[in-house]
Formats: C-alpha cells, structure tokens, sequence
C-alpha cells in the first residue's frame, strides 16, 4: 500500500484522564507522525493536537481507531 500525506485532528475534553493514553499512542505510532502541534483551549475545556502524517491508509485507520476509542477523545482525519 502507498504512503500518503494526511492530517489528524485529537479533540481531548478530559484531559488529565486521556493525556497519558493519547501520548502512549501517538509515541507507539511515532514513525508515521512528521509534525505535531497541540492548542490548549482551556476557556472551552478543549485541547486539540493536530498532527501530519506520511503513512497508509491502514496505518491512519489503525491510529485513529485507537484514539478514538479513548474516553473524553474525538478524531478526525483527512488523507490526500
């Protein structure tokens, strides 16, 4: 399968409960993330990380489907 570029939005509502297990993910899958930037939006009670990607379409399916099965997280991804 071709690697292709794409971006992955995390929405973290808990972040004190999700922040461990968001980051033991994103370090497992390490390889695939070519930059990462994270956006604390403490007003709304939301903490976004925004990540780019060069992996299959597998491998973002696989990740994102981890994430989202954290409590307190929401994903989103866009694969070009």
């Amino acid at each position: 399968m071709e690697k292709r570029i794409g971006i992955i939005g995390i929405f973290i509502r808990e972040r004190k409960n999700a922040a461990p297990e968001v980051n033991a993910l994103l370090s497992e899958y390490a390889e695939l993330i070519a930059g990462r930037i994270g956006l604390p939006f403490r007003e709304k009670g939301i903490h976004v990380i925004g990540l780019i990607v060069e992996a299959t379409t597998d491998e973002v399916g696989a990740l994102t489907g981890k994430l989202g099965m954290v409590e307190g997280v929401r994903v989103k991804s866009f694969v070009a």
